[in-house]
């Protein structure tokens, strides 16, 4: 590869068809996605969808999904943008501290946040 090799950005331009930013409501790094239906057939999905759905099945900041996934955060958004048009994840904002997050996801989002 030389340096002049455009091959990631192609790669990161074929993800998201060209897109930069998700269809529908904007969310941000904190939002938390959660996998609501994995398909039978998952015809069409690439890697980086199976990851995200398998990931989410434990409700998962995007930040996290963006490190486990080693991909920018906005390629990020658009991916997940895309699953939860198919319905395939919902992307809700985070709910207040003392009701719903403990010390160890505090932990992974930190962890999540140092790999980005």
């Amino acid at each position: 590869m030389t340096g002049d090799d455009p091959g990631p950005l192609i790669r990161l331009y074929g993800l998201t068809g060209g897109r930069a930013r998700p269809a529908g409501e904007s969310f941000d790094l904190v939002a938390i996605v959660t996998t609501v239906h994995v398909p039978v057939e998952p015809a069409g999905l690439g890697p980086e969808q199976h990851a995200v759905l398998n990931l989410c099945r434990r409700p998962t900041p995007v930040a996290d999904v963006a490190a486990h996934l080693r991909l920018p955060i906005n390629i990020t958004r658009v991916l997940l943008g895309d699953l939860r048009h198919d319905g395939l994840v919902t992307i809700g904002r985070p709910g207040p501290a003392a009701q719903t997050i403990n010390e160890d996801i505090y932990r992974e989002v930190l962890h999540g946040l140092r790999r980005l």
